[in-house]
């Protein structure tokens, strides 16, 4: 906090105080004197009355200017830091969604060969057991069963059969089977080697984001550990100087007045039966900021303040998320996903069917969080794929943001 005057020691205090450290004198009496609420403090000896007060009006506005100056510079110094730190989250967590993905089609692809493999060998032994039963039977299939050891496929030996007619409708519908399911083993069998590689790569991509968001997250935890400190020390004595500036205005309740003051702002609200996700101030929109996007709206409000689905759905995600700290995501009937980042303690798990003004979470203030607030975030295509403005999706479910985005 600055300090108006100090005196200086005894032993250097000179025998006469030049004009200028005496008015700052006069200034700082009239200042302390309004903090006191002596209306006699305002009649400095030997000053002219009107003067002293606009001196002193103007110190406690200069006082009120820097500190916020800085308040201001420290808070856009963590939103940067909170925003890289969830672009870096939403990368790895994007990754990790990626690679699930992957996972599942190299299973699906898998269980495809399998199936098809069986397919091959039931078609395999029928072909077997035809020639079988023309070899048992010495009549004029045997001729099918010198095809058959001389064929070096279905396909040769249709070709072979066509030419020499030997072979009768039902065992040709057969080895054309055969031929049919071997063509399908060979693309499975692509496939799966295919989604395998998929899946390998991005297990490696996976690894990389996330070892890179855990690297940023430690290296700027510090930094913004005692940034945040700082602007709390900041707040603090702003308030500080802010009620002096009200009192030497003359309001009557100035905590009351600046109270008052710091509640404006556009708030969330709902209507025709909608339901907010929480309630609170919007304090920032979607969009580019300090160079990177801010994917999501901001909703500051009190930790442990209730957040409810807006819409019912069904629980893709609950838990730790990098740059968020823990996270609720929820897939609506539409496809689209839903996300609530920062959240103290969630009450919902994966897999889960929510319903429309179901209480999910709570607000909260974790990961690199610059206050309490939701995060509030809407992904189109898959978690994490295309991350779009909120503002659409909440109003056309009667969901008013108060003009704040």
């Amino acid at each position: 906090m600055a300090t108006i005057y100090s005196p200086a020691p005894p032993a250097l205090r000179p025998t006469r105080r030049p004009r200028s450290l005496r008015r700052a004198a006069v200034v700082a009496g009239l200042l302390a004197g309004a903090l006191l609420g002596n209306p006699a403090a305002l009649a400095a000896p030997g000053g002219d009355t009107v003067s002293d007060a606009q001196s002193v009006d103007g110190a406690a506005a200069s006082e009120v200017a820097a500190i916020g100056a800085r308040v201001t510079e420290a808070q856009n110094a963590l939103e940067r830091m909170s925003l890289e730190a969830e672009a870096a989250g939403s990368a790895a967590d994007a990754a990790r969604a990626a690679l699930d993905a992957a996972q599942a089609e190299a299973t699906a692809t898998a269980t495809e060969l399998a199936e098809t493999r069986g397919a091959v060998d039931r078609t395999q032994d029928d072909v077997t057991a035809l020639g079988r039963e023309a070899y048992m039977r010495s009549d004029d299939s045997f001729g099918d069963v010198a095809l058959l050891l001389d064929a070096d496929s279905p396909g040769e030996l249709l070709q072979q059969a066509a030419t020499l007619e030997l072979l009768g409708d039902q065992r040709t519908e057969l080895l054309r089977e055969l031929e049919d399911v071997e063509a399908r083993e060979a693309r499975a069998d692509r496939a799966a080697r295919t989604a395998v590689a998929e899946r390998d790569a991005l297990a490696a991509t996976a690894a990389r984001a996330a070892a890179d968001a855990d690297a940023q997250l430690a290296a700027a935890q510090g930094t913004f550990d005692a940034v945040a400190a700082e602007r709390t020390t900041l707040e603090a004595q702003l308030r500080e100087a802010e009620i002096r500036l009200l009192t030497v205005q003359g309001a009557k309740n100035p905590a009351g007045a600046l109270a008052a003051q710091q509640a404006t702002g556009p708030t969330v609200s709902a209507a025709g039966g909608a339901v907010a996700p929480t309630t609170g101030r919007v304090t920032s929109c979607y969009g580019p900021r300090f160079g990177t996007l801010h994917a999501g709206i901001d909703i500051a409000a009190p930790i442990g303040t209730p957040i409810f689905a807006p819409e019912g759905g069904v629980v893709v995600q609950a838990g730790p998320a990098s740059g968020f700290g823990l996270a609720v995501a929820l897939q609506h009937s539409d496809g689209t996903i839903t996300l609530y980042g920062h959240v103290n303690q969630f009450f919902v798990s994966v897999g889960q069917t929510v319903t429309t003004g179901q209480q999910i979470a709570e607000v909260g203030n974790r990961g690199q969080s610059t206050g309490p607030h939701l995060h509030f975030e809407v992904h189109t295509g898959g978690l994490y794929v295309n991350r779009v403005n909120p503002v659409p999706w909440l109003t056309a479910r009667g969901i008013s943001l108060g003009g704040g985005c």
